[in-house]
Order: C-alpha cells, then structure tokens, then sequence
C-alpha cells in the first residue's frame, strides 16, 4: 500500500482551492489549503509536506518568490505551478526556479491526477519505507504485522493494521475521512465509513491501556491520533 501524499495547495481562489482540495481527497491525498504566499511560507516551515501545488499569482508573496524560498531549505519537494499565466516567460521561469510541472488553467483535474502519480512514480514520493513506529509505549511493526506494549501483543486484522499505519503516518494531523475510506477500503461509501467506525472503536480499545495515546474524532473531518 502507498504512502498518503500529504499536499500543500496555495491557491487564492478559495472556490477552486477547496474544489481541489476535496478532488485529492476523494483519490486518497491528504493536503492543506491555504490562500495567500504568506501563510504557504508559514505553513511550509512549521509542517511536513511530500508535494505542493501552487498558483503564481497571490496576494503577498506571489507563487514566484514562494517557490524560491522553498528552495532555499529543501530542494527536493516536487513543486507543480497550477496558473493562469501562459505566457513562455512564466513557464519557463517557473522550470528555472525549480519546478517539477506547470498546469495552465482551467485544466482538467484528471490530468492533474495523472501527472501527481507521474511525479509520485519518477521521485519515488509516497512509497512507504517506514515500517516501526512508536505511539506512547507501545511499538507498531508493520512488516511483522505487530503491535507491542511491556512484552503484551495485541493481535491485528489487516484492516486494523492499514489503519493503524496510516493514524502512524500522519500522527498529530487529522487524516480526512475520505482519505482514510480511499486508502484502506478503497471506497468511500456509506457501507465502508460505518465499517471504518468499527474499526477506529477497535482500535482505540487496544490503544486505551496507555492514557497519553489518543484516537481523536475531528469532527466532520476526520481522525487524529496523538500521543502525549
């Protein structure tokens, strides 16, 4: 199972942004949504981002000088410019300062979908090399399939596990309903959210003898797992 894209979006159009936003969702990304280049450097330095799509054209620090201050702490991050500007001056200026694609609007969100998974596959993001995490004071290893506490084992099923690694993945930030529902069961219908209630109350059964460890219930959104 792949890794969930976490993405930041910086788009000024708040109808657009969270049009997209709800589009990456629904394919299994996890993103922020912020609209101006200020708070995208705020954002961008104070979390953990695996890619970020930005416009050009901002309020405050435009996708221009956004994209070089990136650069100047990370010079891996795929960047992909989502903008109205076409002019081969802006492309270009775009790949010059580091970017991995430019996506001229209106564009199709299809065609967005398959170049973030053609970035994913050329840069290897997303694919999981992390298999043992702590959470408080038990140990998750999800290549054993186990979850420890003080030499005690609790038994898995492999939804409990996918689900537990993805809560690991993205510990202290809220992992969308929809994501979790298009990563681990691969749908998002009624059947599999009910589904997925049962399985996040299973969890944090297990998870209750250490008091610090939490599955919390944002809601309307999400879960978030915690661990004090």
């Amino acid at each position: 199972m792949k890794k969930t894209l976490r993405i930041l979006i910086v788009e000024d159009d708040k109808c657009l942004g969270t049009i997209l936003k709800s589009f990456l969702a629904s394919h299994g990304f996890s993103s922020v949504l912020c609209n101006d280049g200020d708070s995208a450097k705020n954002f961008f330095e104070n979390d953990v981002f695996d890619m970020i799509i930005t416009d050009i054209m901002l309020p405050g620090t435009d996708g221009f000088e956004f994209m070089k201050f990136v650069r100047i702490s990370d010079k891996e991050i795929p960047i992909v410019i989502l903008s109205g500007k076409s002019l081969q001056s802006d492309v270009l200026r775009g790949f010059e300062l580091g970017a991995d694609d430019y996506i001229t609007k209106p564009f199709n969100m299809d065609e967005l979908l398959l170049r973030i998974e053609a970035i994913r596959k050329r840069t290897r993001i997303g694919v999981r090399s992390q298999h043992f995490f702590r959470i408080g004071t038990y140990s998750l290893d999800t290549v054993r399939h186990r979850l420890t506490r003080d030499e005690k084992e609790y038994k898995l099923t492999t939804k409990e596990l996918d689900l537990l690694h993805l809560f690991c993945e993205n510990k202290g930030h809220v992992v969308e309903r929809t994501v979790a529902l298009k990563v681990v069961w691969k749908e998002d219908n009624y059947f599999s959210a009910r589904n997925m209630d049962v399985y996040v109350g299973r969890l944090r059964n297990i998870l209750s003898d250490d008091p610090n460890v939490n599955i919390e219930n944002v809601h309307g959104v999400g879960y978030k797992l915690t661990d004090k």
